[in-house]
Parts: structure tokens; sequence; C-alpha cells
């Protein structure tokens, strides 16, 4: 076995280290200053309204008629990240050691969410369900953060459309897929329906305006062109 200097070795250590806090601490393409969702969406239904108790008999009744295969998918969709979409992109090669760009760029999807809805989630203070309602019991991790818009169903929102441009030949699956995971946290019980009805507004959105950035635009490209060779797709499909 070839010797390493020491030198060498804490190189690679730190290399190892910045990238997984790369990963976790990616940076947003945009924020709450380019996007204010708090003049692009009108505010939620009040506490009481009308609107809020027919959203409630909604999430009720999902409760007691969703089935475990439906609670199951749910849950597994309450992870935020571009590899629930492994189902219809559906090739082995679609993997994170395998797309370290690809990873990359989405991680930077995933803080743009982050970055423009958590403020708005903060500002209107929605409750979720389960806390307006003890009737309500969510199947996964409950959250005391705001509820409007969905968080979820903005990033899936936005992951699908990212991820149909890349993959254009699956776009009715992908944003079919993409419009699942949102109504998920429906099912989930942790949020109401027009918690997800903002969120596809506001991924859809965020899509658009972050298109025409330059880092966008290279980091995209340079994903597109990994994630189009793994798959073993031609490099200028439309």
């Amino acid at each position: 076995m070839r010797n390493i200097s020491p030198f060498k070795m804490a190189l690679v250590l730190v290399l190892g280290l910045t990238s997984n806090v790369m990963a976790e601490d990616a940076k947003p393409f945009s924020d709450s200053h380019e996007i204010n969702l708090l003049t692009l969406l009108p505010p939620p239904p009040a506490n009481g309204s009308e609107q809020m108790q027919k959203e409630l008999a909604e999430v009720l009744t999902i409760q007691v008629t969703r089935t475990p295969a439906m609670e199951e998918r749910a849950k597994a969709d309450a992870v935020e990240d571009i590899w629930r979409f492994s189902d219809v992109i559906n090739n082995p090669n679609f993997t994170k050691e395998k797309l370290p760009k690809f990873s990359a760029f989405f991680d930077r999807i995933v803080a743009t969410e982050g970055a423009i809805t958590d403020p708005a989630k903060e500002a209107w203070k929605r409750p979720r369900p389960h806390l307006y309602s003890d009737l309500v019991k969510p199947v996964v991790k409950l959250s005391s953060s705001g509820a409007y818009p969905s968080g979820h169903t903005t990033v899936g929102t936005l992951m699908g459309i990212v991820l149909a441009e890349m993959v254009p030949e699956k776009r009715p699956e992908i944003m079919t897929r993409a419009w699942e995971y949102g109504f998920n946290r429906l099912v989930a019980g942790i949020h109401f329906m027009s918690d997800i009805e903002a969120g596809r507004i506001s991924g859809t959105v965020i899509a658009q305006t972050i298109r025409p950035h330059p880092d966008y635009q290279a980091e995209f490209e340079a994903a597109r062109a990994e994630l189009r060779s793994a798959l073993e797709l031609p490099a200028d499909a439309k």
C-alpha cells in the first residue's frame, strides 16, 4: 500500500469536510428580497372563517379515508430532496453518488425554497391543522412552523419544473409526481389545501425567476449534461 504523507491526508480530510458543509449549507439562488411571497400570494384563510372550516373538513375526511399505502407514501415524501423522483426517472444511475454536480445543484434548489418561503410562513403564522384542531392526527413529524405556503409543495413543484426541463421526455410523469408530492402533505394531515395551492404557485414563480440568473444557468447546464449522460439520453433533446 502506498504511503500517504500527513499533509496529503489532512488535505483529503479537509476537502471531505468541506464537501459535507456545502451540501448542508448550499447557497440559495434567490431569497425573499427578490421574491416576496407576501406581495405575490393572497393571505391564508382567517382562523374561524368559513373557508378555514371547509379546509379542516377536507383534512378530516382524508384522515378517515386514507389507506395504509397512502400514509406510507406521504411519510416517504416528507423528505425534501430530488431523489423522491427516482420512481419516475426509473434508472439505477439516478443516485447522489453517481450525480455529484446534479446533487449539488438541487441542494441549492432546496435551499432556495427555504430562503423564500420561511419569511412568509413566519409573517402569516397560519396554524398547522393539528394546531388548529386536536381532531387532526398527522402521520408525519409534527411541526409548529407556519403552514402557509407549504414549503414541501413549493420545493416539490420547483424541483419538478427544473427536472422536467432536464428530462423533457418524462415531463408529464415528472409533473404528475410533483403534484402528488404536494398533495401528500394534505394526506399526511400536516397542511391545508390552500397551503398546497399557494406552494404550487410559489414553486412556479421561483422557477421562472431564477432561470435567467447566470449562476443558475451555468450550474443547470452542468447538472443537466451530467444527468443526461448518466441516463444515457441524447445530449441535445428538447
